[in-house]
């Protein structure tokens, strides 16, 4: 199972194996990982999975949709390498990924 590195706001990291076929949301969920609230359970409606993917990752997620970029709006601090992630299906090619947490879903 690839490994993911949840980072929180505070710097505490969460590294979790996570099942492919799951979203970065579900394996966060799954694990008690705070930071990530999931509020509608991964229907991409909510903005509260809101993460920061680092670049030299980015082309490795998938690309996001219109409908993500325009609940996106919704979140709290968005930078240009926000994602959500419930968006973002684990695969084989995310092992080692490392996400950061926003201070605040809300």
């Amino acid at each position: 199972m690839p490994k993911i590195t949840y980072i929180e706001h505070n710097g505490t990291q969460h590294t979790l194996e996570v099942a492919e076929g799951i979203s970065l949301m579900q394996g966060a969920i799954s694990n008690m990982v705070p930071g990530i609230e999931g509020d509608c359970g991964g229907l991409c409606a909510c903005a509260t999975c809101h993460v920061y993917i680092p670049s030299d990752w980015q082309s490795k997620c998938s690309e996001a949709e219109e409908l993500e970029n325009s609940i996106l709006d919704f979140a709290y601090d968005v930078t240009n390498n926000s994602r959500l992630a419930c968006q973002i299906e684990v695969t084989a090619e995310l092992d080692g990924l490392i996400v950061h947490l926003p201070s605040r879903q809300y």
